[in-house]
Parts: structure tokens; sequence; C-alpha cells
């Protein structure tokens, strides 16, 4: 009980951290194309994880870990920010966090292909009640339309539900925030040569507003948030606390509303209640 009670809170901890992740990335590519935005973030964050792994002289991934890494690289650290990135360059922060719902069930996914985990019947259910709320709060938003941003929300999600899930079975291994940090540290020889390449001429552009969002991602989004989020899913569980994601849409739309001027309607409001009964089912079922 104590464990999983740890995991809901540091679950929790992360996906309030993810939340800010597409507003701030919303402000990012206004100032800095979508490319250099996600090779700029990882090695910063990845020159903050091989800091912190030297000081705290973390032992290093055993052989067979390493492709594993690449895996979670590829998915959290390259591939959602990128794809993230290119999408909001032509949908609304509002439309792509929408799309975020669709995490829990992709992470239970992999959580149950990559991480040996068994949900019972009733998980999936309550789920997919939950991905549905999501769905038709989208429709009834005029949030539905497929586009390429969607599909590009659609891939992203995809990537980083795998990620997720890699990383948590990792992480009982090597430790949340160590998981995180060799995963950045394996991607920063290449992060860094391309950051290199992908320099623009001039900064001069670019508002505080984009710069602010840099930063966010870079230390909250690409690391810290992952030290909560991939110890609370060692904790309580893939498939448990990755059904905490289901509240990150809303949460991530209240941000926007607040950061972006994006309305917060009593709508939104409703469907919220129905998504935490849905994962406080979801997580009764999950084991």
């Amino acid at each position: 009980m104590q464990a999983t009670r740890s995991g809901l809170m540091n679950g929790m901890a992360g996906v309030a951290i993810f939340s800010g992740s597409l507003p701030a990335t919303r402000l990012a590519v206004t100032g800095f194309d979508p490319v250099f935005l996600t090779v700029a973030r990882a090695a910063i964050a990845g020159g903050l994880a091989l800091a912190l792994l030297l000081a705290l002289r973390q032992k290093r991934p055993a052989s067979g870990d390493l492709l594993p890494l690449a895996v979670v690289a590829l998915g959290v650290v390259v591939g959602f920010p990128l794809l993230t990135a290119y999408a909001l360059e032509t949908v609304t922060s509002a439309r792509s966090v929408v799309f975020i719902g669709l995490l829990p069930l992709a992470t239970a996914i992999f959580g149950v292909l990559r991480g040996g985990e068994r949900p019972r019947p009733l998980f999936w259910l309550f789920s997919g009640l939950g991905s549905l709320l999501i769905a038709g709060f989208a429709a009834g938003q005029g949030l539905g339309a497929t586009s390429t941003g969607d599909l590009l929300m659609l891939a992203a999600v995809l990537v980083c539900g795998l990620g997720y899930a890699e990383g948590a079975a990792l992480s009982r291994r090597l430790g949340g925030w160590q998981v995180i940090s060799w995963a950045l540290v394996l991607s920063l020889p290449v992060m860094a040569a391309v950051l290199v390449l992908w320099l623009p001429q001039s900064f001069a552009g670019v508002s505080p507003a984009a710069w602010g969002g840099l930063a966010y991602v870079s230390l909250f989004s690409m690391l810290i948030g992952f030290v909560f989020w991939y110890r609370g899913l060692a904790q309580g569980g893939i498939a448990a606390v990755g059904q905490l994601q289901l509240l990150q849409p809303f949460l991530g739309l209240t941000l926007a509303g607040l950061l972006l001027g994006e309305e917060v309607s009593p709508l939104m409001l409703a469907v919220t209640t129905g998504v935490v009964g849905c994962v406080a089912a979801a997580r009764k079922f999950a084991r």
C-alpha cells in the first residue's frame, strides 16, 4: 500500500510537470525551429544529466540495458519532442493536449508487451471509457478533424507510450531518474552535433516567451518530470499509475488558458470529473 501510494504521488507530480510541456512548446516554436528546439532541449537536459550522474557516482548501465535505453531515448528524448514541435506549428495548444489523453492506453499496451503486466479486463473497459470521454470532448469542441498536426500528435503519443513503458521497466533495475539521465546521456553526442549544425545565425528575434518555453521543456519536461514519473511507474505499476495521464489534457488546457489566453469551458470541468472517476476505477482493476 505504501509503495502504491508513493507511486501515485510521484506519478501525479510527473503528470503536473508534463502538463505544461505542450503549452511551453507552443510558446517555444514561435521563436525556434522544431529541429533546433528538439536538439537544444535534449542537449541542455543531457548536459545536466551527465553532471548529475558524475556527481553522484552512478554505476554505468549494463550492456544489456543499452538497447532499452536507446528505445527510451528515441521515444521521449527525440520522437515525442520533435513530433509535437512540428504539430504545434499547425495546431493550437488546446487541440494538441487533448491527444495526450490517449497516452494511458498506449502506455498500458506497451506495458503489457514490454513490461509483462497483465491488467484485468475491467481495466481496459474503464481505460477505454476515459479515452472515449476525451475523444467526445474533442469532437464537441470541434477538435476532431483530421489534419497533419493531428497525425503528428497520434504518432507522438505512440512513441511516447513506448518510451514510458520501456523506461518504467528499466527503472526497476536502474532507478527512475537514472533511466532518463542515461537515455539523455546516450543521445547527447548526436544531439550536440545536430545542435551545432542547426544553430541559427541570430537569436535577435526570439521573444522572452519563446526562451521561457525552451527553458521549461529543457529542465522540467525533459529531466525533472521524468524523475518523478518513472519512479511513480516503477512503484505503483505501469498500468495503474499510467492512468493518471488521463488528467494531463485538462491540466494542460488549464495552463493553456492561463498562459495563452484560451478559454477553459464548464464542459471541460464536467468531463474532467468523469475522467477522474475512470482513473479511480481503472486503478482498482490494474493488477
